[in-house]
């Protein structure tokens, strides 16, 4: 049976580079340190934010504020990731979590002040040239007054700020480090080590016995803690509606959307768009049932390629290639710093034991960008490592040509670069293989990356909004009462062509991104925009990855999300995106069905 490696077992040629951003302890507690004098000495500026050259002064000391602690932070949090059951790792990110907490409260004051102004004051310090790099900072602020509370508010509820993030904290902590899960046999009796990471690679295997086992054990484990799970999710959704309305938000949707100017019927026709191709996702089902010649599908079927191939293990250095000559459409510096970001230690490589379940980009605007991946060589993952590529890469452009300011950009737009590498990968490898057994696994993978990045995660996002609205509504869910909404869900979503394993009604126990409010659906949106942007690169060559480089990935947060897709040539006000993505899906079926008759 494969054991999980200890963090001391893994080559350090495999971990990513931390010592970049601090070499040693001594000089992580020294910025500690400054960031802590810097915080107490910040509530200097409250009542002074009424003169230009007073705001000027204080955006400067801001900024320097929060790019050490930001730097703090992040060093902390990747820290922990490696191995979540470590109490120096956990207690380094309680540290920096505390100095979050201790700077949004001595920092409380700053929105309510700003926004009190007089709109003939605020307008006269906007004109200030020694402002301009900060006016659309301001106007965003400015726009959002009316959800902005009283100083003393203000600062209660960010004081608050840990308390808050305990159900995130405590059930990350909980799921990754102390949850445990029993061996699970394959057909021939050989037991296999189940845990969060390598989970989604034993849903791929070809051996269905083993498939089945891990698929029921891990949810079942999940569903022994459900009811634990589901005071923490609760808890953490009325946390946001609890906001909304203190912040007079019409809703949580509004609240989650309007801070980037983003129209609430972004979200809801997402849904509504979903629900009428429906009927599409009941033809894969069947279709896949038909391929793998299974009497009945069963969930735990899902995620096995069809034919003969799609099995294969590829290096990581075979990753590596694979991904420069699929993204070689993007243009010749964009590969270069793409290589040049894997030799310079963005990347954790492997699984170990304690380390964070699943793959994320992550990093500070003076740092190099970070990768974890819990790598084991199927093309699943070698997808996945592209995938996180391009949100590094987007990160690294933002912050290359952005001032602090609008160094990072919106969730919104975090997951188009992402899935455009993906696309670009999945185009290459479709269009240029000659094997027809891989043919055939290439065009199941990018049905598989629209089933799960389109569909499933408006089912998500779906959910979000039932047990959302209940909760304005005053309801009350218990983990049976999440057990039943997400077992109605997927009988919607999936159709009657399909069992559905009893273990699957406690799936929602285990999904991480219910924590952050609304974050899911924009996994849909950005699969449709990265799907547009893809084409575009494709059909038009050079120009299209310039304009997508120039325009969208080197834009940050300097525009609202939407004009800034609107800018690189995408609409997402528009359903034609959706519309084009579930086009291709159809598409892809069609090809499918070709290939299997030949």
């Amino acid at each position: 049976m494969k054991q999980v490696k200890k963090r001391s077992a893994i080559a350090k040629s495999d971990q990513w580079n931390l010592e970049a951003i601090y070499p040693d302890q001594e000089r992580y507690e020294q910025d500690v340190q400054r960031v802590k004098e810097r915080i107490a000495a910040f509530p200097r500026w409250r009542g002074t934010l009424g003169e230009a050259k007073n705001v000027r002064s204080f955006l400067n000391d801001q900024e320097e504020t929060e790019r050490l602690l930001t730097k703090v932070c992040v060093y902390a949090h990747l820290r922990m990731t490696e191995d979540m059951g470590d109490d120096w790792r956990q207690s380094l990110n309680l540290q920096a979590t505390s100095l979050r907490t201790q700077y949004a409260s001595a920092s409380a004051f700053v929105d309510p002040e700003l926004l009190s102004l007089p709109e003939a004051t605020f307008q006269a310090i906007l004109q200030e040239e020694a402002l301009a790099p900060w006016r659309f900072y301001l106007e965003k602020k400015r726009s959002l007054k009316d959800h902005v509370l009283s100083d003393g508010e203000e600062s209660v509820l960010a004081s608050l700020g840990e308390v808050r993030r305990c159900p995130q904290n405590a059930a990350s902590i909980y799921t990754n480090a102390e949850l445990k899960f029993p061996h699970v046999l394959d057909s021939s009796g050989q037991a296999h080590e189940l845990t969060n990471g390598n989970f989604v690679n034993l849903m791929r295997s070809k051996d269905r016995t083993l498939r089945q086992n891990a698929f029921r054990e891990l949810h079942e484990t999940y569903g022994r803690s459900s009811k634990t799970l589901a005071q923490l999710l609760m808890t953490n959704m009325k946390d946001w509606a609890v906001e909304a309305k203190l912040r007079h938000f019409t809703n949580s949707v509004e609240k989650a959307l309007k801070p980037n100017n983003i129209p609430t019927q972004v979200f809801y026709q997402a849904i509504e768009g979903i629900h009428r191709h429906l009927p599409l996702m009941h033809r894969y089902v069947a279709l896949k049932r038909e391929i793998l010649g299974y009497e009945t599908l069963r969930y735990s079927d899902l995620y096995v390629s069809v034919g003969d191939a799609g099995s294969e293990s590829y290096s990581f250095q075979e990753a590596v290639d694979m991904a420069k000559v699929g993204l070689a459409p993007m243009g010749k510096d964009y590969i270069e710093a793409f290589c040049q970001g894997i030799d310079a230690g963005w990347i954790d490589k492997y699984e170990n034991v304690g380390k964070r379940a699943g793959a994320f980009s992550s990093g500070a605007y003076d740092t190099m960008p970070f990768i974890l991946l819990n790598y084991e060589g199927s093309l699943g993952n070698v997808s996945t490592f592209v995938h996180e590529m391009g949100h590094s890469m987007h990160s690294y452009y933002t912050r290359k040509n952005q001032p602090y300011a609008y160094g990072n950009y919106s969730i919104f737009l975090a997951e188009v670069a992402s899935t455009c590498n993906e696309k670009l990968l999945i185009h290459h490898l479709i269009s240029t293989t000659q094997d027809p057994a891989m043919r055939i696994a290439l065009i199941h993978q990018e049905l598989e990356q629209i089933r799960t990045t389109v569909y499933r995660q408006l089912m998500f996002a779906e959910f979000e909004k039932i047990t959302h609205e209940g909760i304005e509504a005053g309801n009350q869910y218990s983990a049976g009462d999440l057990d039943r909404i997400w077992m109605d869900l997927n009988r919607r979503y999936y159709g009657d062509e399909i069992f559905l394993d009893e273990a699957l009604a406690h799936e929602w126990a285990r999904i991480p991104h219910f924590y952050n409010d609304f974050y899911v659906y924009q996994y849909a949106t950005g699969y449709a925009a990265a799907s547009s942007f893809a084409r575009m690169i494709l059909e038009q060559g050079q120009d299209a990855a310039d304009r997508y480089i120039n325009c969208f990935l080197k834009a940050g947060s300097s525009k609202y999300p939407v004009d800034v897709l609107k800018d690189a040539g995408v609409d997402m006000t528009s359903p034609q995106p959706l519309e084009d993505t579930l086009s291709r899906f159809r598409e892809l079926m069609d090809l499918l069905e070709e290939e299997v008759q030949k």
